[in-house]
């Protein structure tokens, strides 16, 4: 959330840290003419950039500060104040002018371009506003809790896009398309029926696609370097003609606790996040690629800035089945929100530990309160609750619960009877049952919202507290 701190306290909060007082006055003077952007801007190039001369003397003014873990209370009022300062700017001026530099950056959206892809292009278009690659690669050399919050940004700008109808559903159509390497590897998949991606195994049995996460040493936690794969994955299995259906399931562990057995997810690689090394753009990929893909499918009729109205869907997708080995926590439990049909090992659990994580969990926000009911997912996402699989509360997420010896039987019997069907309608009751749950356009404005928030999240302070606190960060090993 952004701070709105009173103009009779910015100076205050800043020269109470003992920053130089010219520099604090100039900020603040260039701080304050940058309040009148209005709604409508009309001077994106000379307003872009004044605002990014007031981040590079905020900036500045932080390094002068010792690390943000090794602050005294005052000054940690003013490194607050100074992000929160450039947040209110620059928040603002993505309002001003989200239209015109999004049309700039589609080329008068005739070209589609991901979220990635945009945050690298806005990046050269509004230099200091907005971080390139080679700012946060500096930046991830840091511990999380010495960020003082370049990827802010990013989130403001991703929120106000979203924010605006019209291009919010176009962006969040651009992401259903499939990879373009999606389409130079399928003649592999189709001609060997198996794919290894690193992080993900593919295998073709029959009519049924399975991906497998491989990330045995996180327990197949997901992050930066597993996102790919499992949306390539994703796009793979929907994209082969031979497939009707798909199959998640995580590999077996070579871990001593887990002896050789299979894990589903232990949601996100929470190592990489405490040491600096994860993006917040992982946060708004996975789920308006990877996890939006499993729910809605690939929208092959896409296409720039083309404005469908209230037209049903026209997405190619596929019936998916997961199967939860031991455990599905926080990432792992927001995949079965999306899921068609869920089987469970006897003595498994799922869980959203988003409390003491202090992140939000994905969509779950969206979507269990659908399952459970709303009291029970702010059980489940505010206090932590764990979810065995057997209980009364679980069989809201989860279909079959059996034994570990009997979990292939179950599933090849849960595919033949799917597959059995014909499938002819799988896809059209897909489509008929999101009208009515969420329609394209209630998934736009909740990452709208969810742009915003977990940018603060990410990079807030709390985050490391909370991670040093419940999962023991400081005897983790670097990486």
């Amino acid at each position: 959330m952004i701070e709105d701190i009173p103009p009779e306290e910015r100076e205050a909060r800043l020269l109470g840290a003992r920053l130089p007082a010219a520099e604090v006055g100039a900020f603040l003077r260039r701080s304050g003419s940058l309040e009148d952007v209005k709604a409508a801007g009309t001077r994106l190039s000379a307003d872009g950039r004044k605002l990014g001369r007031l981040c590079r003397e905020g900036r500045e003014l932080l390094a002068r500060l010792p690390a943000r873990s090794r602050r005294n209370a005052r000054e940690k009022t003013a490194g607050d104040a100074i992000v929160h300062l450039l947040a209110g700017a620059a928040w603002r001026f993505f309002r001003a002018y989200r239209g015109p530099i999004y049309d700039k950056l589609t080329r008068g959206r005739t070209r589609a371009l991901r979220i990635d892809e945009l945050a690298w292009k806005a990046a050269d278009l509004l230099p200091a506003v907005l971080p390139t690659r080679a700012e946060l690669s500096r930046e991830s050399q840091s511990l999380q809790m010495d960020k003082d919050g370049l990827e802010i940004h990013q989130g403001l700008f991703f929120a106000q896009l979203l924010s605006e109808r019209e291009i919010g559903l176009d962006l969040c159509r651009a992401m259903l398309r499939p990879r373009a390497q999606a389409h130079e590897l399928l003649p592999e998949f189709q001609r060997s029926g198996k794919l290894d991606l690193g992080a993900v195994r593919l295998e073709a049995k029959g009519a049924t696609g399975y991906l497998y996460f491989h990330h045995p040493r996180y327990l197949n936690a997901e992050d930066d370097d597993t996102l790919g794969p499992m949306e390539l994955g994703c796009d793979l299995i929907l994209l082969h003609p031979g497939l009707r259906m798909g199959v998640l399931r995580g590999d077996p562990i070579p871990h001593p606790k887990y002896e050789g057995r299979r894990v589903f997810s232990s949601g996100i690689n929470l190592t990489r996040i405490y040491q600096g090394k994860q993006s917040y753009l992982f946060y708004l990929t996975r789920d308006m690629g990877f996890v939006n893909k499993l729910y809605r499918g690939l929208d092959l009729a896409y296409s720039p800035g083309a404005n469908r109205g209230e037209e049903p869907e026209q997405t190619l997708e596929k019936p998916w089945l997961a199967v939860v080995d031991a455990f599905a926590i926080g990432g792992g439990c927001q995949l079965l929100l999306v899921m068609d049909y869920v089987i469970a090992e006897s003595g498994a659990y799922f869980s959203l530990p988003a409390r003491k994580e202090g992140i939000i969990p994905g969509c779950a926000n969206l979507r269990l309160p659908r399952f459970m009911g709303e009291r029970l997912a702010r059980e489940a996402i505010m206090f932590d609750r764990s979810f065995p699989v057997a209980s009364p509360e679980a069989r809201t997420l989860v279909n079959e619960v059996h034994a570990r010896s009997r979990l292939d039987r179950a599933i090849e019997r849960c595919v033949a009877n799917a597959l059995g069907s014909g499938m002819v309608s799988a896809g059209g009751n897909r489509k008929a049952i999101r009208i009515q749950t969420e329609p394209l356009d209630t998934f736009r404005s909740y990452m709208a919202s969810y742009a915003c928030e977990q940018a603060f999240c990410h990079l807030s302070e709390q985050l490391a507290h909370n991670l040093e606190r419940h999962w023991n960060a400081k005897e983790r090993a670097p990486r």
